[in-house]
């Protein structure tokens, strides 16, 4: 039979890197910022983080770690490395207007290699026989749960059993959604997304608010990593792991109509869909096993499909979507 209570847990441990990566990047797109960099994006967060709890662990060697510095270093260094790369995304496309297309891309290819670069420099100084490196110490804080979700049966198992870093996800994606519909901030995002040139003779400063939300979502993006690595991989850091969790929250976003509190929902099923093959008994037959890898994508190409074949216009991403905004065109 299929174990519902087992199946759950796992679906939302695997969403939660989508979820901050499509949060991240719906407050990006609704600025009219198109970063295609949000995988690199995530490496970085994820390795940065590393970095800093290694640092941390280093300094600690024959004493006892602070939980609370343990939590907040990684978590810092993650940060700052995210912002970094928000920065350069910005310095690209908003102040030189290069292509956001091309430069998404190459933010990609460039945290990817920056993750690996530094993730086997660190494996080296462990001398570890490993390609790996192991921070469980740092880890059982991030994935600490609540010590009474284990006598409250299954509905402890479904609703409590995550680190911090899950709850903090779905409550930033609610922020997200609320700042977007309900505040003036908000209001100002959307329309520099939709017409630059509009809200600029409105008097609202285009360069400033998409500085602001690339650097934000990049930041809520750069938080997936670190919570891959340091709760759903237990601390281990290998090259290359991330595999393509990167992509999935983006189609996320267009999945989910550019509604970040949506994206809790969808992204828990994305993540269902993605360990599916796990529970299906599929017996030896690997080929069965393979085409139910190939759910999440399919549903993406479904999805796509069924959002460009609809006219309503809030099913559509922001007018100036990827447009550089000149405003000697005004």
């Amino acid at each position: 039979m299929f174990d519902i209570v087992g199946f759950i847990p796992r679906a939302v441990v695997q969403s939660i890197p989508l979820l901050y990566g499509s949060t991240g990047e719906t407050i990006t797109e609704k600025a009219g910022n198109l970063n295609l960099g949000i995988p690199g994006i995530m490496y970085v967060g994820g390795i940065s983080g590393v970095i800093g709890a290694f640092l941390y662990e280093q300094s600690c060697k024959g004493a006892s770690m602070n939980g609370f510095l343990a939590v907040a270093i990684p978590m810092l260094f993650c940060l700052v490395g995210s912002l970094l790369m928000g920065l350069l995304y910005c310095l690209l496309t908003v102040t030189l207007r290069a292509n956001q297309n091309v430069t998404g891309l190459a933010m990609t290819t460039f945290g990817v290699g920056f993750g690996n670069f530094f993730g086997g420099s660190l494996i080296k100084l462990t001398g570890s026989d490993m390609p790996s490196i192991t921070l469980s110490q740092t880890s059982l804080f991030f994935s600490r749960k609540l010590p009474f979700a284990e006598r409250l049966g299954w509905f402890g198992k479904i609703f409590l059993s995550y680190g911090f870093l899950a709850y903090l996800a779905i409550v930033i994606a609610f922020v997200c959604a609320y700042i977007l519909k309900r505040t003036r901030t908000g209001l100002h995002l959307r329309a520099v997304g939709e017409n630059p040139a509009t809200a600029d003779a409105a008097g609202i400063n285009i360069t400033r608010h998409k500085y602001i939300a690339t650097c934000a979502g990049s930041m809520i993006a750069g938080l997936g990593g670190l919570y891959y690595v340091m709760d759903y991989a237990c601390g281990i850091w290998s090259n290359d792991a991330f595999g393509d969790r990167g992509w999935l929250a983006i189609a996320l976003v267009i999945f989910t109509l550019w509604r970040p509190n949506v994206s809790v929902f969808a992204s828990i099923l994305f993540g269902g869909l993605y360990i599916l093959y796990l529970f299906m008994p599929t017996g030896t037959n690997l080929a069965v096993k393979e085409l139910y890898k190939m759910l999440p994508y399919v549903v993406t190409i479904l999805v796509l499909i069924a959002v460009s074949m609809r006219r309503k216009k809030e099913n559509h991403p922001p007018e100036s979507l990827g447009v550089a905004y000149f405003r000697e065109d005004r």
